[in-house]
């Protein structure tokens, strides 16, 4: 269930209808407070915000959902006419996963669908590197046998550097592998969840070494 929250009701009405074409079962909401009362209800399997909304912004329901236990890691892609660097990061910053400008064609639509369902879809595998144990499936992360909370970014950045242990990510990498799309812009969203993730991991947070002029790896 995809959830789309627009007020324009052209959009909303065009974007319904391209991802129902596909299969895929959504609903779309024009007030915040609706989409609000339906997650409340149901939680969705992933959600698309506009940002110029009317009641609140996008970036205040954003903040609303990963405030919240059931939604904090819930998939979000913002679907907004602002285009800028500095709201793409707002954006990213505040816990979006993708951002599509407008105007958008809906094969890419379409296709960050997926990619961001895709990678949200938790492996098989579990790794355990020292005192850092991770179980992608059931979404648990322990330090010495205490739990870790993380987003789900800093979980999924966690994921990729031990399933691909040794290599380096650049932040271009990164953006490109947890955001879903190639950023060409400031990429310093990269280096605040990579200081907040070794934070969260503690005396693991050693973990996640940086290669000088290139990125980040865990060894």
């Amino acid at each position: 269930m995809i959830y789309l929250l627009e007020d324009d009701e052209s959009i909303r009405k065009f974007v319904i209808y391209a991802l129902k074409q596909t299969g895929m079962e959504v609903v779309g909401f024009e007030l915040p407070s609706e989409f609000k009362k339906a997650v409340e209800s149901r939680k969705p399997d992933l959600a698309l915000l506009d940002i110029m909304l009317p009641e609140e912004d996008g970036i205040s329901v954003l903040k609303w959902l990963r405030s919240r236990a059931d939604t904090a890691d819930l998939p979000v892609i913002m679907l907004t006419a602002k285009s800028s660097e500095y709201d793409k990061v707002e954006g990213l910053d505040s816990g979006a996963d993708d951002y599509i400008a407008k105007p958008f064609g809906t094969m890419e639509l379409i296709s960050r669908i997926k990619a961001l369902l895709r990678r949200t879809k938790s492996a098989d595998a579990e790794y355990s590197v020292g005192k850092l144990y991770v179980n992608p499936s059931k979404h648990i992360v322990t330090v010495s046998g205490e739990s870790v909370s993380l987003t789900l970014k800093e979980f999924e950045m966690l994921c990729l550097m031990l399933k691909n242990r040794g290599m380096v990510f650049s932040r271009d990498r990164l953006l490109e592998e947890i955001w879903g799309y190639d950023y060409d812009g400031e990429n310093r969203t990269v280096d605040v969840h990579i200081k907040t993730l070794r934070t969260k991991l503690r005396e693991c947070g050693a973990l996640v070494e940086t290669v000088r002029g290139i990125g980040y790896k865990i060894g």
